[in-house]
């Protein structure tokens, strides 16, 4: 990806995190590339209709309407302390605060951090929501039982920071539930296959092609392996699961996908979401 006049590989990995800054500051995550949500920005209709459009989005993953109560176990985070990293517009957050656990969200963006407080004070919730670069945490070792994020932890600059830090926060016996993009989904073959054979003489990189085809000012994606790996380079225990969304089970242009469902259940296209799903979900448990 050029940025500039510059390679992405040519910047410092400030000037990339204050890209990052920048990007997730004017844009807010609201699933509406294609039909423009109508209601005023963070009032309490906006939140309800971009959470069922990224619900919609998710149905794939489980069987059940939301499938992140069983992702975050949130029936046993009464009275634990949680920190989310990426708290964007404040879906997660909302449901960590109503499962009863001690939680602090935060978000390097400050458009984030405005809609999720707005979206606290709307509901009634309470928790801590702070700008924070998650590169940096700002909490003393051994603060939290749980860190949660969705999405987020591959736009960072320096992912490995970010997971070292993760473990450091966490409690003996801690988990993280972490979400990253996977570079063996549908969607990054698919952009590799049509789009790399001829970037590669324009001299991009197989990382800054995937990143156009992505959100954020820049993304990294992962294999399985190597999702792992760094993982188990702070935790001995690592699992990860394929996840993926519709576009997944069947990569064909929306307005042909939207008839083609129609002749497959749900069921079935989550089988085919498992096997080539945009996403790795991983839990790791920090050594007791």
């Amino acid at each position: 990806m050029q940025f500039g006049t510059k390679r992405a590989d040519d910047l410092k990995l400030e000037d990339v995190q204050q890209g990052n800054k920048s990007w997730w500051t004017s844009q807010t995550m609201s699933y509406d590339w294609h039909d423009k949500v109508t209601y005023p920005k963070f009032s309490l209709d906006w939140f309800n209709e971009i959470d069922a459009r990224f619900l919609y989005g998710a149905r794939l993953i489980s069987s059940e309407a939301n499938p992140f109560h069983k992702l975050m176990e949130d029936g046993a985070l009464a009275g634990k302390r949680v920190l989310e990293i990426g708290c964007g517009m404040g879906f997660h957050a909302e449901m960590l605060a109503k499962s009863g656990a001690i939680l602090t969200t935060i978000d390097i963006s400050p458009t984030s951090v405005d809609a999720t407080r707005n979206r606290f004070a709307l509901k009634g919730l309470s928790g801590d929501v702070v700008q924070m670069d998650a590169e940096k945490i700002d909490f003393p070792d051994n603060t939290f039982d749980m860190v949660w994020s969705w999405g987020v932890i591959h736009h960072s600059s320096r992912t490995g920071r970010i997971i070292r830090e993760i473990e450091r926060v966490l409690k003996p016996g801690g988990v993280a539930k972490l979400m990253v993009y996977n570079v063996g989904g549908t969607l990054a073959y698919l952009t590799l296959m049509t789009k790399y054979s001829y970037k590669f003489w324009m001299n991009k990189s197989i990382d800054e092609v995937l990143w156009e085809c992505s959100d954020g000012f820049t993304a990294r994606f992962y294999t399985k392996d190597i999702f792992a790996d760094q993982l188990f380079t702070f935790f001995p225990e690592v699992t990860i699961e394929i996840m993926g969304q519709e576009a997944d089970a069947i990569p064909l242009p929306m307005f042909i996908r939207r008839h083609v469902r129609r002749l497959f259940s749900d069921k079935i296209q989550s089988e085919w979401a498992r096997r080539r799903g945009f996403f790795l979900y991983a839990t790791a448990r920090k050594s007791v």
